[in-house]
């Protein structure tokens, strides 16, 4: 697979991502080498990246926990102490071997440490690769409020090595497979339909719509990389999602949802609505419904979790002056930003939703 060249890096895909790491490396004054990794990656991934890596620098690991409850400042007090005391500098390079997790956390403690040092992504898990490893945006969780403090600042290059999702399990690849879900919905009918039937599925066809998926978000990001417009599209879903799966996190008597089977629910929610507020096809929405139904597991929402998940809409990053802003469709690859939606709307979408897994 071809490279793909974003504004400020380059995304590099299986050999010859390695062979572009290194020459890198070797091109660069760099005085040590970090590699954050989580306690998974630590144990299925590292042991084959450290034998691609090809210098004679010294190299120390900083191994965070795994999960999304460790995306936090604390985990970044704890990777800048270590960083502090093993000698980094602002010529050291950070190498974020790890999935959303590690990325994200990892780019924003290389864009704060001493004001900045250089970093590398190396998604392993498929929801880091279509969606966290591109388009620059770092940070962390706010409690158990999603992507409340970061900074957009794009890593030097993104190595791809899709040989690290074997390592992966179901619910993950699933996890990661609802933002290429997003990815068609906003974009192409056709790429939509394709990833719905897994079961014809070979290994060159997922790379193949890994490519095309990591050219859906670069191509948006590039036109658009401080979210003023069309990068919105990438939060489709997300609206209500995001409120899910933080009041998931936050609830001791739920079971956490990970990333992607909030939005996966959060995708058809939205498609409801936009059917009441846009006169989005409502064949496309029962397709829609039935496909990501087969997919993912049903999500138990109560009526007494409404209102909790409402409230926390408040907390949206797209929100401006006090509204809540979604981003619907009004037909599959056209949607709209800034959309309004009444509360009543967003009771009903929920009763869409459990009428439909019941």
């Amino acid at each position: 697979m071809n490279s793909i060249q974003a504004k400020t890096y380059t995304v590099h895909f299986n050999t010859q991502a390695y062979k572009a790491l290194n020459a890198y490396i070797l091109d660069h004054n760099f005085s040590k080498i970090f590699i954050l990794v989580d306690s998974n990656t630590h144990q299925y991934c590292l042991s084959k990246f450290m034998s691609q890596l090809e210098t004679t620098l010294s190299i120390e690991i900083i191994e965070i926990e795994a999960g999304e409850a460790h995306k936090t400042i604390d985990t970044c007090v704890g990777v800048w102490n270590a960083l502090s005391e093993l000698g980094a500098d602002r010529k050291s390079l950070l190498l974020n071997l790890g999935g959303g997790v590690v990325t994200d956390l990892g780019g924003f403690v290389a864009c704060t440490f001493k004001r900045g040092i250089n970093y590398i992504n190396i998604p392993t898990s498929l929801l880091a690769m279509v969606d966290a490893s591109v388009g620059g945006k770092t940070g962390v969780d706010l409690g158990a409020l999603k992507n409340q403090v970061g900074v957009i600042s794009s890593g030097d290059m993104v190595i791809f090595d899709t040989s690290y999702l074997a390592s992966l399990p179901q619910n993950q690849m699933k996890s990661g497979l609802a933002e290429m879900l997003k990815h068609g919905l906003i974009s192409d009918k056709h790429y939509f339909e394709q990833l719905t039937d897994l079961s014809k599925l070979t290994t060159d066809d997922l790379d193949r719509l890994i490519y095309e998926s990591v050219q859906i978000k670069k191509d948006i990001v590039t036109k658009d990389p401080n979210e003023i417009a069309e990068r919105k599209f990438l939060n489709f879903g997300h609206t209500l999602g995001h409120a899910i799966e933080s009041y998931f996190l936050s609830e001791e008597h739920k079971a956490e949802l990970l990333h992607g089977e909030a939005i996966a629910l959060g995708m058809i929610l939205e498609c409801f609505i936009s059917m009441k507020l846009l006169n989005f096809p409502q064949d496309d929405l029962e397709a829609i419904t039935t496909a990501i139904n087969a997919i993912y597991d049903p999500v138990v929402l109560s009526t007494e979790d409404y209102e909790p998940i409402i409230e926390l809409l408040k907390y949206d990053k797209k929100n401006e002056h006090g509204h809540i802003n979604f981003v619907l469709l009004k037909a599959i690859g056209q949607p709209k930003v800034n959309c309004i939606v009444p509360n009543a709307i967003i009771l009903e979408s929920f009763e869409y939703y459990k009428n439909s897994v019941s």
